[in-house]
């Protein structure tokens, strides 16, 4: 229920400040407003009220909001007023120059949003990343889809694409699956390596980002399969193991090379538990694993790579616009990425129900601010994007009605909207119903 209220104020803020965005430039230009809905009404609202010209109301289908402005063909398909003369408060009757700032006030407000939150956050709680040279200091270590596609344990990013590797490590991992070209340091020498779509579909399709992770000195057990080999041998959460048949390792990737070769058979293991040290016996299956999860990634070891910048408001703001700025660059690089079908990437794509299956199950001031920023660049991206229905639509057929003086006539504008609507909403049923199926499997089975 937690994640479930996150995903819901999330939601709520962005959109409420979206519409709010088109709404300010609406009263601005004398545009009358007739609907302010936070979540859409199809067939019937939960709550609403109508103050002056605007009803205001609450939808019951989470999955967006709208303004509805007079003498604009939008979301809620009212053509009939269109038939009509056009008032001097309706949206239609405007300049070109007016109606392009109404249709990209919401984007703007998104971005304004997401610099304010990422300015309060720098100049208090600080300025996080994870560093990338502070996890490549002992060289990477990649699960076995990792391997598959080229990489072995060790290896050192040191260019993407011919530029040096970013020092936030998030940043690293989306360069790698946005790559056509790596240099990797391998036994100090480098090496090119080349991840075909066919590669990255492996890597998005399993592991994603935990693909390659810090190699870490040392682990503990996170979790142990029922039935396993670990749990048989009476291995328990937080134990360290610390040799294999009298060796000793350094890394989780050496620890695994040890138990290679060994289906079915038993093995000798030194466990340290709770500051004493303990002698178990253990039999392998016969895939040579003892069935555990480790404490490899770098949520459970945060404090060891993350990096904390307190910068004063002066600092945070400039850092607060390039961050933002670069983050709307990355949901540009990410969507070309789904429009490869090859890399599978398009599978990814989550609905609100897929993201707040992510969210945390305790609620966090900083992450959900932070997510919010995030989520807000997302919003503002999506919108651009040049499809009827969204802003980025509606900017388009007016930023080409400047250049040529030509408009689209009624009946063609409600046309391109229907269609506009139909590829969202099939879109949206798409992610919907995925990730529902998803939530289904995972509860049943």
């Amino acid at each position: 229920m937690i994640q479930v209220a996150q995903i819901i104020f999330i939601l709520s803020v962005l959109v409420i400040l979206h519409e709010f965005g088109h709404y300010i430039a609406a009263k601005i230009f004398k545009v009358r407003v007739e609907k302010f809905y936070l979540f859409m009404d199809a067939g019937f609202s939960l709550l609403k009220k109508k103050i002056g010209d605007t009803e205001w109301g609450i939808g019951w289908l989470p999955i967006g909001g709208y303004v509805k402005l007079s003498g604009m063909i939008d979301e809620s398909m009212d053509t009939e007023q269109m038939k009509q003369p056009a008032q001097p408060w309706e949206f239609r009757s405007k300049p070109a120059w007016q109606r392009l700032i109404i249709m990209l006030g919401g984007i703007f407000v998104n971005i304004v949003l997401a610099i304010t939150i990422y300015t309060i956050m720098f100049s208090t709680v600080g300025q996080k990343y994870i560093a990338t040279d502070v996890v490549q200091k002992n060289g990477l270590s990649f699960t076995q889809v990792g391997k598959d596609v080229g990489f072995i344990n060790g290896d050192k990013i040191i260019s993407v694409d011919g530029e040096p590797v970013q020092n936030k490590f998030n940043r690293l991992i989306i360069d790698v699956l946005l790559s056509d070209k790596l240099i990797v340091e391998r036994n100090g020498q480098p090496k090119e390596l080349k991840l075909s779509d066919e590669s990255k579909a492996k890597i998005l399709g399993t592991e994603g980002k935990n693909f390659m992770m810090p190699r870490i000195e040392g682990f503990k057990i996170d979790s142990i399969l029922p039935k396993s080999a670990a749990f048989n041998a009476g291995l328990k959460v937080d134990d360290r193991i610390t040799s294999v048949d009298g060796k000793t390792f350094k890394y989780y990737d050496e620890f695994t090379n040890l138990l290679s070769n060994k289906a079915n058979d038993s093995i000798a293991l030194v466990v340290v538990r709770n500051n004493n040290t303990v002698n178990l016996k253990a039999k392998l299956d016969k895939d040579s694993k003892l069935g555990f999860r480790p404490k490899l990634t770098l949520a459970n070891d945060k404090e060891k790579f993350e990096v904390v910048n307190k910068l004063s408001f002066g600092q945070a703001l400039p850092q607060a616009a390039k961050e933002s700025w670069q983050l709307l660059v990355y949901n540009v690089k990410q969507f070309k990425l789904i429009l490869k079908p090859k890399t599978q990437a398009y599978k990814q794509v989550k609905s609100p129900i897929g993201i707040a299956r992510m969210l945390p199950d305790e609620w966090n001031w900083e992450f959900i601010w932070s997510f919010t920023a995030l989520f807000s660049i997302g919003l503002a991206f999506m919108n651009l994007l040049p499809i009827p229905g969204l802003d980025g639509g509606h900017a388009l057929f007016t930023i080409v009605e400047m250049i040529t003086g030509k408009t689209l006539n009624e009946k063609t504008a409600g046309y391109v909207q229907t269609f506009g609507m139909i590829i969202l909403l099939s879109l949206m049923a798409l992610t919907f119903g995925k990730d529902i199926y998803q939530l289904v499997v995972d509860k049943l089975l």
